[in-house]
């Protein structure tokens, strides 16, 4: 091992601060949130298939360049006022994605982990807490669906997912003979807007921990106290019924 003999001056970047190659012909504007395209690593206005590198410190135009010519410095953690879709006073904590460069949204499916919900501002806009080495996306890894209709029937192809609810909905689970693992019903509304109903088949009655079914019962989110992110997992194995393996919010089980 070699240890310094002289003075060796460092070039350090501080640790907020991040640059990237651009992408060809394109310019990233200041603010605009940045993506990492997988295959080449260059930076470019963020979209659904990047990994979030955080946001624009100035504008980088490489409208006339090859890849690479220039490059786009970003802030990589802060917090940033943001225009979110649909956020309201009761949004604090909530995982913020986006689906370009300046949308902003709750909804996970097709969309780009950014941060979490640290302060409300007004209808619409809050402050995004953002730090692209060590917050990671809780729906990391998932399976993800959106349920925009008053009804849904399971089947086997919908074990494993994470299906995300953004209206009042009953969703009819299949006999406990088709096989369903883990499927997990998520509530996307604001407070106290949205209701999610967990039905099992009418000769099936739910199971787990403390709960005393009946055939045909069903759990509900209950839509006075439903806040966004409220959710319930369950999975076929018991000849009873559906197993009912984690709630998070308030829910009642028939």
């Amino acid at each position: 091992m070699t240890t310094l003999a002289t003075n060796t001056p460092r070039v350090l970047v501080g640790g907020d601060v991040n640059e990237f190659p651009v992408i060809a012909s394109d310019i990233i504007y200041e603010g605009a949130a940045v993506g990492i395209v997988d295959a080449s690593g260059h930076a470019r206005p963020l979209n659904a298939a990047d990994k979030f590198a955080g946001f624009a410190i100035e504008k980088a135009d490489n409208s006339a360049g090859a890849a690479a010519a220039i490059n786009c410095r970003v802030w990589r953690k802060g917090c940033a006022k943001l225009a979110v879709s649909g956020a309201v006073i009761t949004d604090i904590d909530q995982p913020v994605y986006a689906t370009d460069d300046d949308t902003f949204v709750f909804l996970p499916t097709g969309a780009v982990f950014i941060g979490f919900v640290r302060r409300f501002v007004s209808a619409g806009v809050v402050e995004v807490e953002f730090d692209v080495s060590n917050y990671v996306d809780p729906y990391k890894g998932k399976i993800r669906q959106t349920l925009a209709a008053a009804t849904l029937t399971t089947d086997a192809q919908d074990s494993g997912k994470f299906i995300f609810v953004t209206v009042d909905s009953v969703i009819t689970l299949a006999a406990t003979a088709v096989a369903l693992k883990d499927c997990t019903f998520v509530c996307m509304g604001p407070f106290g807007t949205v209701q999610v109903s967990v039905d099992p088949d009418n000769a099936d009655k739910f199971m787990g921990p403390d709960i005393a079914g009946a055939d045909g019962g069903v759990a509900v989110n209950t839509k006075a106290t439903a806040r966004r992110g409220d959710r319930i997992t369950v999975t076929s194995g018991h000849a009873d019924g559906p197993i009912i393996s984690e709630k998070v919010g308030t829910w009642t089980v028939a």
